[in-house]
């Protein structure tokens, strides 16, 4: 499984980079807003400022709703950086932008994707990653780990080569659940990652550990 890490936050990117396990970058209007960045050419630049830090694919999100605003944001965006990858919202545009982008060699993510039917129109477009929201599925009352699930077992009956991005990531046992059923991505905060280390045995071992170490080498004085 790739871990992406979804933020805008540049030290966060770093912190994460520097743990060792970061294979990309997840960011999108919100995000960007959360951090105070503001209009194209700081948007722009943060983009760029991100691919700096990591070596992976940095989805970055297209704004318009409308076939030609898509192609035109998306084809600028992918021409600033390598790793950048378009984001492209589940709507009929967004599904023939991908078709288009796809044709052209650009990587795509589409995003805002909810049910097994949207995943299997973004596949059938080519879209490089498909990103299901579990974690607004789960606010509703629906089970976001069982469309994982779903979208994983249609892709695999057809061979798709689509990349399954769990994303609305909350907490740390949505990356486990994410890993046993499958997906090939996730993306979430910083601290549903570093969750993964967390357990107390593990606490209380390495506690138990250094105070025998302390003992012996006192005794051996």
């Amino acid at each position: 499984m790739k871990f992406f890490i979804d933020t805008a936050n540049l030290d966060q990117i770093r912190e994460a980079g520097d743990f060792g396990v970061l294979d990309g970058v997840t960011t999108n209007p919100s995000l960007m807003a959360k951090e105070g960045i503001t209009g194209d050419k700081n948007v722009i630049q943060h983009y760029l400022d991100i691919c700096k830090i990591v070596d992976g694919p940095v989805s970055a999100e297209v704004i318009s709703t409308d076939y030609k605003g898509i192609i035109k944001e998306g084809e600028k965006l992918a021409k600033l950086h390598k790793n950048i990858v378009v984001k492209v919202p589940m709507i009929k545009d967004g599904i023939k932008a991908l078709r288009y982008f796809t044709d052209k060699g650009i990587k795509t993510n589409c995003t805002l994707v909810f049910s097994a039917g949207q995943a299997l129109l973004a596949a059938k477009a080519g879209a490089t990653y498909v990103s299901p929201f579990i974690g607004r599925l789960d606010d509703i009352s629906t089970n976001g780990i069982e469309l994982i699930a779903q979208i994983r077992l249609i892709y695999d009956n057809y061979g798709y080569e689509t990349e399954i991005l769990a994303a609305s990531i909350r907490h740390t046992m949505h990356i486990i659940q994410c890993a046993e059923v499958g997906a090939d991505v996730m993306t979430g905060p910083l601290s549903a990652i570093m969750g993964l280390l967390n357990h107390p045995l593990t606490d209380i071992g390495l506690e138990k550990f250094l105070a025998d170490h302390k003992k012996a080498a006192a005794s051996a004085k």
